[in-house]
C-alpha cells in the first residue's frame, strides 16, 4: 500500500497545480470522515484556542484545516519529485532573504504550518549550508527512505534526529551551520516549560529557541510558510531584537505570542492535528 501511494505521488508530480490541489482537497475530505481520532484532536485544539467561535464555526474551520492538510500532503508529489525549475517557480520568497544569508550563526524559527516541508525545501535550496534540520523518524523503513529522499533532495541538508540530543546540533550552529527549528510542539514535561499560548494559560512549550540562541550567539529569524494558490510563500521576518534575554520563560512566551499572531492570519493552516496540549501540569486532567 505504501509503495502504491508513493508511486501515485510520483505520477501526480506531473499534474498542473490546480489538479494536485483538487486531489488534496478530496484527500482532506476523506480524512475528515474517517480519521475520527484526529478530527477529535483538531476540535479540542480549536475549542481551547478559539472559544469565541461557535461550534459550527469551529467545525467549519476544522474541515478547512483537513483540506489544507490534505493539499499539503499531495503537494509533496511535486515538492519531492518534480524538476527543480518547476519547484522553484512555485516557492516564492517574501521579505529580505539576506536575513538568512548574512554571515554568523543562524537559527530559523519555523513554526508548524502545513507548508513546513515546502519552506524547509526552499531554505535548503537557497540558504548557504549545509542547513541543519531536526527530524522525527518514520516507523516504516520504506516511508523513512522516501521522506528523507524528498527532504534532502537539494543535497544541502544536515539531518539530525531528536534521539541524538542537542550537543551535536549546538556544535554545528557555533561552526556556522544554520538550523531550521520548529519548537512549537509538545514533547512532554521533561523538555518543556508551561507558558500561555492562544488562551491556554499553561501550554507545554519547548524553550530550545532561547537556550540554543543563548548558548551559540545565533540570531533568530522567523521563517513562516504560507500555502497560496500559486504554491507557497516563504515569509522571512526581521531577526528578533533583544533575543534571547536572561529569562527563557519570557523568551518562549514572546515566540508563542508571535506564533499566535501568524496563526490568526491563516488559522486553517496551523498544524492542529497534533496534540499541542497533551502535557498538563501535575494534577490537571488531560484535554483529549
Amino acid at each position: 500500500m505504501v509503495k502504491l501511494l508513493i508511486a501515485c505521488l510520483r505520477v501526480c508530480a506531473k499534474l498542473p497545480l490546480p489538479w494536485v490541489r483538487l486531489l488534496g482537497a478530496a484527500l482532506g475530505g476523506v480524512l475528515w470522515v474517517f480519521a475520527r481520532s484526529r478530527r477529535h484532536i483538531v476540535r479540542v485544539n480549536l475549542q481551547k484556542t478559539m472559544p469565541e467561535l461557535s461550534a459550527v464555526q469551529r467545525d467549519a474551520l476544522a474541515y478547512r484545516h483537513f483540506v489544507a492538510f490534505g493539499q499539503s500532503v499531495m503537494d509533496r508529489s511535486w515538492l519531492w519529485h518534480a524538476p527543480e525549475p518547476l519547484v522553484r517557480q512555485r516557492l516564492r520568497w517574501v521579505g529580505d532573504l539576506s536575513f538568512l544569508t548574512a554571515p554568523g550563526p543562524l537559527l530559523m524559527f519555523a513554526p508548524h504550518f502545513v507548508g513546513l516541508d515546502a519552506g524547509g525545501l526552499a531554505v535548503s535550496l537557497d540558504v548557504p549550508g549545509p542547513v541543519a534540520f531536526i527530524f522525527v523518524g518514520q516507523s516504516r523503513p520504506e516511508v523513512e527512505a522516501w521522506v528523507r529522499q524528498g527532504r534532502e533532495r537539494s543535497g544541502n541538508v544536515r539531518p539530525y534526529f531528536r534521539r541524538q540530543g542537542m550537543r551535536q546540533i549546538l556544535s554545528g550552529i557555533k561552526k556556522g551551520e544554520p538550523l531550521h527549528l520548529s519548537p512549537d510542539m509538545d514533547f512532554g514535561p521533561s523538555e518543556s516549560i508551561f507558558v500561555p499560548f492562544m488562551g491556554v494559560e499553561k501550554a507545554a512549550t519547548l524553550s530550545s529557541l532561547s537556550r540554543l540562541s543563548k548558548a551559540s550567539g545565533a540570531r533568530v529569524v522567523p521563517v513562516v510558510t504560507r500555502m497560496t494558490a500559486q504554491g507557497y510563500d516563504i515569509e522571512v521576518h526581521a531577526p528578533l531584537l533583544d533575543f534571547p534575554s536572561d529569562d527563557p520563560e519570557q523568551d518562549t512566551l514572546r515566540t508563542n505570542q508571535l506564533l499566535a499572531d501568524w496563526v490568526s492570519t491563516m488559522p486553517e493552516q496551523y498544524y492542529w492535528v497534533h496534540k499541542r496540549f497533551k502535557t498538563r501540569p501535575e494534577g490537571e486532567p488531560g484535554f483529549y
